[in-house]
């Protein structure tokens, strides 16, 4: 029989344990997120003391605001390629790591960009793309890299790319490793008995039981990808020509630099709308491809 003092020893050890977390959780996350929305009805420039409520003016500018529209078609341009390749040269190098008998330093190796902060890995390769790649290029004869890419719009956005990938395919790299060393033996052994060899045993096996490192892995990469900004301003600033302008930095332009904080916490929540539903959607397509081995 459960007594009402036992009840409360629990509720007490509960709140013991969830407490600090549920109050941290409220201050950092829910709190600023509530009045972040609350902002967007008003007018506040960010340094005033005082503002009005202009009800949804701020989202009607939003709505025709043609250069954050611009700036989020070239996001969404960002993200479909960095998305795509990070998971290819992620899956291909942990395909490999997996295949090998000592590859721990290999492993550490392609996950060492990640821990790099992302203001001095644009940096970094500022010096790579405007001195090491034109240097060689020159050196060589190769067209493609006497100037730097930096300076051009046609390949800047590609520089940014290159760099994502070489950031972050590591850090996957390290979950399709935990999935493929999950796939069950007995299962690829049983697909060998049958003739599922090479490809066929990579498309009809392994790739069907690596959809929940597909979907982790697709999730992380799209969240990162849609709001990146610190490469994005230490690598191009946004330049050449607002070429690679970003939505998140044009949020934090319009919010800091223009003071026009109820406009950019406009912008930054139809961002976070749109985010939610592409993740949801993905989250949602990839459970439905889940098969149990």
């Amino acid at each position: 029989m459960i007594t009402d003092k036992s009840v409360f020893q629990r509720m007490k050890a509960r709140l013991i344990f969830t407490a600090p977390t549920l109050f941290i959780f409220t201050t950092v996350v829910l709190v600023p997120f509530v009045y972040g929305i609350f902002l967007t009805f008003t007018n506040w420039d960010g340094i005033a003391t005082d503002y009005s409520f202009v009800k949804l003016d701020n989202y009607v500018t939003v709505w025709n605001d043609a250069d954050f529209w611009t700036s989020f078609r070239l996001t969404l341009k960002y993200v479909l390629f960095s998305v795509l390749l990070v998971n290819i040269v992620a899956f291909s190098l942990a395909y490999v790591l997996t295949r090998r008998t000592k590859s721990k330093w290999y492993r550490t190796g392609f996950f060492l960009p990640n821990l790099v902060g992302g203001i001095v890995l644009g940096f970094i390769w500022q010096f790579v793309f405007n001195h090491i790649l034109v240097g060689g290029g020159k050196l060589l004869g190769i067209p493609l890299l006497e100037s730097s890419w930096l300076a051009h719009p046609g390949r800047a956005m590609w520089a940014l790319i290159i760099v994502t990938v070489w950031q972050y395919a590591g850090y996957m790299m390290v979950i399709y490793i935990s999935g493929l060393m999950n796939v069950p033996k007995d299962v690829m052994e049983a697909a060998q008995i049958d003739g599922a060899v090479g490809w066929k045993s990579m498309r009809h096996v392994v790739l069907p039981l690596m959809v929940p490192a597909f979907s982790v892995c697709i999730f992380l990469s799209l969240q990162r990808a849609f709001l990146v900004y610190e490469v994005n301003l230490s690598l191009t600033s946004g330049g050449p020509f607002k070429s690679t302008e970003l939505v998140s930095m044009y949020i934090y332009n319009k919010a800091f630099l223009a003071r026009d904080y109820g406009v950019g916490q406009a912008e930054a929540f139809v961002l976070f709308i749109m985010v939610a539903l592409i993740t949801l959607l993905q989250v949602y397509f990839t459970k439905k491809m889940e098969v149990e081995s």
